[in-house]
């Protein structure tokens, strides 16, 4: 073999090594720029609809724009979903929802939800997912929150309100990309006894957020 067939040879091998260098790192941006797309549209609230589920209803009953309950501050991003208790025994979705938008008018306090989850399973909708609600402090910002009735003082959800929480939480954690430590208690924000049953229940807690991984994993939407 002649040096020039040679040399000639081993530039052949070493353009064969840069073009797949290069295929490979083009793959890799394309695939990046897909997944930041996709992570974008998927935290982003904008790109959410709740009324497109079919596994639940939600009532959009929207509190009236006030700096109390409803200042319409842009929510960003979501990475998480926080779960409370209306510590309020007996009362129902409406009641609550009624209670949030009369604080634009007695200014009490500044308190509100995205969802409230009636004793019968019935969803109302109070606060638009792509704004802020006035519920779980510090992570007002980038999280959506859900407040759910119970009949007794001990706090534990009917199974009404169980399964719609169940349905409503999966369904967000799927549209949002969420994960099951994502999904997490007002007392694991700021050591509130809220949802009180499932602080004092660990093991329920636990296997609630498992139901709510089952039945994402196995509900079609």
């Amino acid at each position: 073999m002649s040096y020039r067939r040679y040399n000639k040879g081993k530039k052949n091998v070493l353009r064969i090594i840069i073009a797949s260098i290069l295929t490979l790192v083009i793959l890799t941006i394309i695939m990046l720029i897909c997944f930041l797309i996709r992570e974008n549209q998927r935290s982003n609230p904008e790109n959410v609809n709740v009324s497109e589920a079919d596994t639940f209803s939600v009532i959009e009953d929207y509190l009236t724009p006030n700096e109390y309950s409803r200042p319409q501050t842009k929510l960003k991003s979501v990475k998480g979903i926080v779960v409370h208790y209306t510590a309020n025994p007996g009362t129902d979705a409406k009641a609550n929802r009624d209670y949030f938008n009369g604080l634009a008018v007695s200014g009490a306090t500044y308190a509100s939800s995205h969802f409230i989850i009636g004793l019968d399973g019935t969803i109302i909708q109070c606060v638009p997912i792509t704004e802020l609600a006035y519920a779980s402090n510090e992570r007002n910002v980038d999280t959506i929150s859900i407040e759910c009735c119970h009949r007794n003082k001990n706090g534990k959800f009917t199974k009404e309100t169980y399964d719609s929480l169940v349905k409503l939480v999966a369904w967000l954690c799927d549209e949002f990309g969420l994960e099951e430590d994502d999904v997490i208690r007002h007392y694991d924000v700021t050591g509130k006894l809220c949802p009180l049953y499932y602080v004092k229940h660990e093991d329920k807690w636990a296997q609630l957020k498992n139901d709510i991984m089952t039945y994402r994993k196995a509900a079609v939407y």
